[in-house]
């Protein structure tokens, strides 16, 4: 096995600090602490120093950390290998846990979940809600198995050597506008025909604040905020009122009780947010993730189709 505390500096490395290393790995900031020096006493090398408040790497733990990914990648694999193998072995020992955001984690999530329980009977199949940077770092720290995000800042770059990401569908943006709005009567619409409605948005910075500005933008306007909003539910019941007009997922599903409707957009291309998952380098090779990305793709294409 690798030597955990190699482990221990990986996480490191990405929270910055003792205090969010040890949180996110379930230790006290004391024993990360002893575990770091341990190791540096081992290398015969400093591998941590601080900066500020927190630790940075010095340029041999850089070094360290980037050749130990090549093991990190090769324990996925050999794991993926061994299970492969052992047909016979205890599958109650399997475990798998998910992670995505919130969308994510109502839609996608549970129906893969059954059918990993299904084709892995005994296995222990979990769902975290995380947002999608979180998501990464629960990979790291091996808190989660396969995560679903959206494909928006800051999430590591597609070249990050220690995941593997993939596109799985891109999801369409509707309008959602009141019954009765002017444009609720449509089997489509283009996005420029509600710019000079009322928006309602989510908070400033938001990767949902952002990828509507970028929509109307490409569409050649700037939405005058009217209201915020972060939960969908509540979006729509500001459609409801009158008090303006949104864009939704497909995917997002809504309550039943909203006097609103889902208006499809048309253009080029048509308004979307892209969709990934994300596993760590070298773990597709274990049966029951690779089961999960599949199941995934079945699911997704399924719950992203029109209504």
């Amino acid at each position: 096995m690798i030597d955990p505390r190699l482990h221990v500096l990986r996480v490191l490395a990405e929270v910055g600090t003792l205090t969010a290393a040890a949180h996110r790995l379930g230790y006290t900031p004391s024993a990360v602490s002893h575990q770091l020096k341990s190791l540096s006493k081992d290398l015969g090398v400093r591998i941590v120093e601080p900066r500020g408040r927190g630790l940075i790497l010095t340029r041999a733990g850089e070094v360290l950390l980037e050749r130990s990914q090549e093991l990190f990648t090769r324990w996925e694999e050999i794991r993926g290998e061994l299970d492969g193998l052992d047909s016979g072995s205890d599958i109650r020992s399997r475990r798998l846990r998910l992670c995505g955001f919130s969308t994510a984690a109502a839609t996608l999530l549970p129906p893969t979940a059954r059918a990993v329980k299904e084709l892995f009977p005994g296995a222990d199949v979990t769902i975290l809600e995380a947002e999608p940077e979180e998501c990464f770092d629960l990979l790291v720290a091996e808190h989660a198995d396969v995560a679903v995000v959206v494909a928006t800042d800051p999430l590591p770059p597609r070249g990050d050597t220690r995941f593997e990401q993939t596109a799985l569908f891109s999801d369409r943006l509707d309008l959602l506008v009141p019954a009765g709005h002017r444009l609720a009567g449509r089997s489509a619409v283009t996005l420029s025909e509600a710019a000079e409605e009322s928006w309602i948005l989510d908070r400033a910075g938001s990767p949902y604040h952002r990828l509507v500005r970028t929509a109307c933008a490409a569409a050649g306007f700037q939405p005058e905020q009217a209201h915020q909003s972060r939960e969908w539910e509540t979006g729509a019941a500001l459609v409801s009122a009158g008090l303006g007009v949104a864009l939704i997922p497909r995917l997002a599903r809504l309550p039943d009780g909203f006097d609103v409707v889902r208006v499809p957009l048309r253009g080029d291309p048509v308004p979307s947010r892209k969709i990934l998952t994300g596993i760590r380098s070298g773990s597709g090779s274990q049966p029951i993730i690779a089961s999960a990305l599949k199941v995934l793709e079945s699911v997704s294409t399924e719950l992203a189709q029109p209504e």
